[in-house]
């Protein structure tokens, strides 16, 4: 596979998943449309042309364990999201955006770049075990995040066309860039280039703009929750297509992780939902 293949196939998956992403937070509100929303899928393609550029079981491992702490620091942005806006000045729509951009990459690329020093300095201990660390951790923010009743609307406005197009255009655009990092660069930074919050950071900012502020804040619980199973997903590939190939271990590791988070998260965040409307 070339690398115009193993970069446009993710790009294009990137595409789908934040159209339909997206549109699903919209119809379903945060609670439900944040789980679908974090299905393991650009992941997928991602693994796959990560396993074909490195077809080195040590180094694809290594990418892979690497995911779950990307996408502990990708929690960090999501609570950004969270946490923020209710503090900021009342400014224009466009200012108080700019601001949630600037301060909610900053720290990702703060997080990333201290968990790279620690991987660093910490070069004897097994990535797979580290990566399950994060992937706890993760859960813990996600439920923590979820427990309390934030409200969760759906979107009231009919996004145009041209507005769901572009959703599909920036996705593509990040992903594709990232994914092509990934392959170019040592196991670890591939494995945290591949969980750059571009999907989240599309999500967020097309939602803000066609929705207003509520809808992606109210899906940022949701959204950490259900970023767990792309952990799941990775810590599972990282065994399984070395082991078992890319036709029977990309299956395995996607069926095993939705089966084992996104399943459970939106059946207990849909009855908690529920139980806190009777409330």
């Amino acid at each position: 596979m070339d690398d115009a293949a193993l970069v446009a196939l993710p790009a294009v998956f990137a595409a789908l998943v934040a159209i339909l992403g997206t549109l699903a937070v919209e119809r379903f509100g945060g609670r439900v449309g944040g789980i679908l929303h974090t299905v393991p899928t650009t992941i997928v393609p991602a693994s796959v042309g990560m396993w074909y550029a490195k077809h080195d079981a040590g180094a694809f491992g290594a990418a892979m364990a690497a995911v779950p702490l990307g996408m502990l620091v990708d929690a960090a942005f999501l609570w950004v999201w969270r946490a923020v806006p209710r503090r900021l000045p009342a400014w224009s729509l466009g200012l108080r955006l700019v601001t949630m951009i600037v301060l909610s990459l900053s720290v990702w690329f703060l997080g990333a770049f201290v968990l790279v020093k620690v991987l660093a300095a910490d070069g004897g201990s097994d990535p797979r075990r580290l990566g399950a660390a994060g992937l706890a951790v993760t859960a813990g923010i996600g439920i923590g995040s979820c427990i309390y009743a934030h409200p969760s609307p759906k979107g009231s406005r009919r996004p145009a066309a041209w507005m769901i197009a572009s959703r599909g255009v920036l996705a593509a655009t990040a992903i594709g860039f990232c994914v092509w990092i990934a392959h170019h660069g040592q196991p670890v930074a591939s494995g945290l280039a591949s969980a750059f919050p571009a999907m989240f950071l599309t999500t967020m900012v097309s939602l803000w703009i066609a929705q207003g502020e509520a809808v992606p804040t109210g899906a940022v619980g949701p959204m950490i929750l259900g970023s767990t199973s792309v952990g799941t997903y990775s810590l599972i590939a990282s065994w399984a297509l070395p082991t078992l190939g890319v036709w029977l271990g990309v299956p395995l590791a996607w069926a095993v992780s939705v089966a084992c988070t996104s399943v459970p998260a939106g059946l207990w965040l849909t009855r908690w939902s529920a139980e806190a409307r009777r409330a």
